[in-house]
């Protein structure tokens, strides 16, 4: 069985730090709109990627730059939240993985109704 890495650990602590601060502690309500997917932390802790997904894919852009300006905000309350000595520098990427499943589960789906009814006729 694989041990998960200490970087693996803490990004799933801040995944769900991240979470609940975006909910409660952020004074934008519209950061209450985000959901925070996965968190992947550097070995060295100096830097983490947040990867979220909005309701809305039209405004990921938005919530990326929003999510930027928090950042300061959000690490600092990672910090005390987790009592680490240094807290990695946060970068929020717009996860697509959702919407690329879904567009290649569309086209599987066209593929075989399209071998169905070729094998039917």
């Amino acid at each position: 069985m694989k041990e998960f890495s200490r970087a693996d650990r803490i990004g799933s602590q801040m995944q769900r730090e991240l979470a609940l601060l975006l909910r409660d502690a952020v004074k934008d309500p519209r950061l209450s709109e985000v959901t925070v997917q996965e968190v992947r932390v550097t070995r060295d802790l100096s830097h983490a990627k947040v990867y979220f997904t909005v309701l809305d894919k039209a405004e990921a852009e938005f919530f990326t730059r929003l999510l930027g300006k928090a950042a300061g905000f959000l690490r600092r309350r990672l910090g005390q939240a987790m009592k680490l000595r240094t807290v990695p520098e946060l970068k929020f990427v717009y996860d697509s993985s959702i919407e690329e499943g879904q567009r290649l589960e569309a086209l599987i789906q066209k593929a075989v109704s399209r071998d169905n009814g070729e094998d039917d006729g």
